[in-house]
């Protein structure tokens, strides 16, 4: 029996299909949404569980239900929509908000919204602190990619066009959402950089990335993963800014008046999306059939 062998450029031409592109290309408009999902994500899932009181419990349950509807319709298009999609994103960021939140805190006082003195049934928290819980989060993660990698599957977003592809980058995205969560929380709540002073030292970070990628030995897919996890911490501080009282450096607009607002931002920017992908005409992706040695 033949070992198999690496396939030569001809050998993928001759045995592709057609199939369609599902994701978006990664440009200035994607990271400036990303933003807005993970911010929106910060203020809805603080909104549900802490300003109505749902504890993070309830919340996280309901949330990730949310996800896996949102990801089946996505996983179920034939083609790349911004609405499927960065609903997909949004409910991750929103799930990943309240399942931090819930792995690194606890039922005490101080971290709930002024006024409350309790959350809704359930545990509130295991209370595993941000230190235990960024390192649990990231040995998940990087569990997610060395099973990715071991399928030898494309890390590049542009060139993932099958279902198998999809669900790892997926399950990718979910687990980075709630790790840079509890990135966000560490900044603002235990770092002593406040708010502000969190969002500045992520903007600092990511503007790092974006000079990376003028040279050439760093992988662009490692910077666009590393940024990808920094753009939700970016999200968390910058949406307790927006919402947390000014005695603790917020700016005291409300989980619901900044998820409202935040909201109508996210879904002109996926309206505008919509419409320039209408204005492009459709392409396709050749996906390489994999080839078994007799």
């Amino acid at each position: 029996m033949q070992k198999p062998e690496m396939l030569t450029d001809l050998d993928v031409a001759s045995t592709t299909k057609s199939v369609m592109k599902k994701l978006p290309e990664v440009t200035l408009a994607f990271w400036i949404m990303k933003i807005a999902a993970t911010t929106l994500g910060e203020t809805a899932g603080d909104l549900f569980a802490q300003t109505l009181k749902l504890g993070y419990f309830l919340t996280t349950i309901a949330l990730f239900m949310l996800f896996v509807v949102t990801l089946v319709v996505q996983l179920r298009a034939s083609h790349y929509n911004p609405f499927f999609y960065w609903t997909v994103i949004l409910s991750t960021s929103m799930a990943g908000t309240t399942m931090s939140d819930f792995m690194n805190r606890d039922a005490s006082t101080k971290f709930l919204s002024g006024g409350a003195t309790s959350l809704g049934w359930g545990p509130q928290g295991l209370g595993l602190g941000y230190p235990t819980g960024a390192a649990i989060l990231v040995s998940i993660l990087l569990v997610v990619f060395a099973v990715w990698k071991a399928t030898g599957m494309t890390f590049q977003i542009r060139d993932i066009v099958t279902f198998r592809g999809e669900a790892l980058f997926w399950s990718a995205i979910l687990v980075s959402n709630t790790l840079g969560t509890s990135m966000g929380d560490f900044l603002s709540d235990s770092s002593g950089l406040g708010y502000a002073g969190g969002a500045l030292l992520v903007t600092g970070a990511l503007a790092v990335l974006v000079l990376l990628m003028k040279v050439p030995v760093v992988p662009n897919v490692l910077l666009f993963w590393v940024a990808f996890v920094l753009t939700r911490p970016l999200g968390a501080t910058a949406g307790d800014l927006l919402t947390k009282p000014v005695t603790k450096g917020g700016l005291d607009l409300g989980t619901a008046g900044s998820s409202a607002v935040l909201l109508a931002v996210l879904v002109g920017l996926m309206a505008y999306a919509q419409v320039q992908k209408r204005r492009t005409p459709q392409m396709t992706e050749r996906e390489p059939v994999a080839r078994r040695a007799g």
